[in-house]
């Protein structure tokens, strides 16, 4: 049986991705200012869709029709600075949206509600010092 047209469509797509999306565009390529290299990190998100459908037709001949797409978005997080003394990594935005911030919150939340059904009751002293 001869390969359906939506696997041709779909490598194509696949192909297009791995040929944007490498390595060296998470850990971008060094740059160099004298004694200090800085590498810039990124996060890559990507989607993918594809879909067809084979369409009756009264001709011996089969007939398709499909699309496929995808995208890929590439933020820049951080900077690894390198120098003779020290290494640093330079955060862009820490928290950038809604999410983020939702996400990052989340160790906190799981912590208090543990600590309110371990049934371990914290005197105020202990409560003030955590504010």
């Amino acid at each position: 049986m001869a390969d359906h047209p939506i696997s041709g469509m779909m490598d194509t797509t696949l192909q297009k991705i791995r040929e944007m999306v490498d390595a060296s565009t998470v850990i971008g390529d060094p740059i160099s200012a004298g004694d200090t290299t800085v590498i810039p990190v990124s996060k890559i998100s990507y989607g993918f869709a594809s879909g067809g459908s084979d369409l009756p037709v009264k001709l011996q001949k089969d007939f398709f029709g499909g699309a496929g797409g995808a995208g890929v978005t590439v933020l820049p997080v951080a900077f690894l600075v390198i120098t003779p003394t020290e290494v640093k990594l330079l955060q862009v935005d820490e928290q950038h949206d809604s999410i983020d911030k939702a996400i990052d919150a989340i160790p906190g939340i799981i912590d208090k509600i543990k600590a309110a059904f371990s049934g371990g009751k914290k005197s105020k002293k202990d409560h003030d010092e955590e504010l």
